[in-house]
């Protein structure tokens, strides 16, 4: 715990010196933390996860959460730069030797950024096996093409996971198989063209549009039509992590609406002082620390790598629905000082807004607890 406390301090630090002003900034201008994300780079935060033979850290997950997590509390924004943390569940544990020493050394010094997670179609949604983008090997390449939708990060990233078919679904028993994962370098790509989608709130995210990529058959990761498989070890890291980012936005909240109670003085008394104004407070508080604890625990059989499905997605619903109730109850308790840029609650409020819905929403949540967990008819 003292290293993690350390690590703690440090992100603290480091988020002192971007703030409220430096995100209202870039939230009015629609412009990627360009010098915050270079900051976090520079500290090795970044490379958290990253083995120490690369040039990493070489720390467990749960370390990395506390890097997020702490980034929230502080006012700060992660999402800017997450994806270089969850991805790695499936570079580390499914790409080859000859894949991870030319990518993760890089990764670890800054000089290349994996910031995209192609996953997303306009057809499919969350049911991630009916995408349509393919890819068809053709001697020693591949060439894709289809779309993708919600790419965060692509605009500035180096390289992206992108998910595709490489055998048809309707030759498949099963509709998970038959989907591979390949490095992408969107630097050299030529094929790929972008869109921004404008967003309720300052997140870089595009739309891709694929056309006849070549891909080298040495950037495929693992087995051709073992991908969905792997992509899991970076989907239950990314709702963990998510995870923590939301009960460091739930911290951020009651802080910042406690704090503003305290202060706040109306007909002769501060408003903390009423039940009305201090209940929802302390409920949203135990609604976090209630939440914190699943994270905690998701990201423990995560390093093990034990089995926790279930517990990622349990982390993922109970941190969203908890920074969502704390943000309600912040806006509430400032009343209309809430929605004024200057107290930054109005920013972060939509800011946490997102992970109702993603990178999965809360109904999809329940739907697998319900099927997968308490063995109910599948719902969908």
């Amino acid at each position: 715990m003292e290293a993690f406390d350390d690590i703690r301090r440090s992100v603290k630090s480091l988020c002192a010196g971007f703030p409220g002003e430096y995100w209202r900034t870039l939230d009015a201008e629609r412009a990627y933390p360009i010098a915050f994300v270079e900051a976090l780079t520079q500290a090795g935060f970044l490379a958290a996860l990253i083995p120490e033979e690369y040039g990493g850290s070489g720390l467990p997950l749960a370390a990395a959460c506390v890097i997020l997590e702490t980034i929230q509390a502080e006012g700060c924004n992660g999402a800017a730069c997450h994806a270089q943390m969850y991805t790695m569940g499936t570079i580390l544990r499914h790409g080859s030797a000859e894949q991870k020493a030319h990518l993760l050394p890089q990764l670890a010094k800054g000089t290349v950024r994996l910031q995209a997670f192609g996953v997303t179609e306009p057809s499919s949604g969350t049911d991630t096996t009916a995408i349509r983008t393919f890819a068809r090997r053709i001697g020693d390449h591949y060439v894709i093409n289809g779309q993708k939708v919600f790419t965060s990060r692509a605009e500035h990233s180096d390289m992206m996971l992108l998910l595709a078919r490489t055998t048809p679904r309707d030759q498949l028993r099963r509709k998970s198989d038959g989907l591979s994962v390949f490095l992408v370098d969107l630097r050299e790509a030529v094929g790929i063209s972008l869109r921004p989608i404008r967003t309720m709130m300052n997140h870089a995210t595009c739309e891709v549009f694929i056309d006849t990529l070549h891909v080298p058959a040495t950037n495929l990761i693992g087995e051709e039509g073992k991908g969905f498989r792997y992509i899991l070890d970076s989907m239950n890291a990314e709702r963990i992590l998510i995870a923590a980012e939301c009960i460091g936005d739930a911290r951020w909240f009651i802080r910042k609406a406690a704090d503003y109670a305290r202060e706040r003085v109306v007909f002769g008394h501060p408003i903390g002082r009423n039940q009305g104004v201090q209940f929802p407070i302390a409920r949203a508080y135990a609604a976090t620390e209630a939440a914190a604890l699943m994270v905690k625990k998701a990201a423990a059989l995560f390093d093990a790598h034990a089995p926790c499905g279930a517990e990622a997605n349990m982390a993922k619903l109970l941190a969203a629905e908890a920074s969502w109730q704390t943000a309600d109850m912040c806006v509430q308790t400032h009343g209309g000082y809430g929605f004024a840029e200057q107290f930054d609650v109005e920013r972060k409020f939509r800011e946490t807004r997102l992970y109702q819905v993603a990178p999965v929403s809360t109904n999809m949540i329940l739907a697998y607890l319900g099927e997968h967990v308490l063995h109910l008819p599948k719902s969908y």
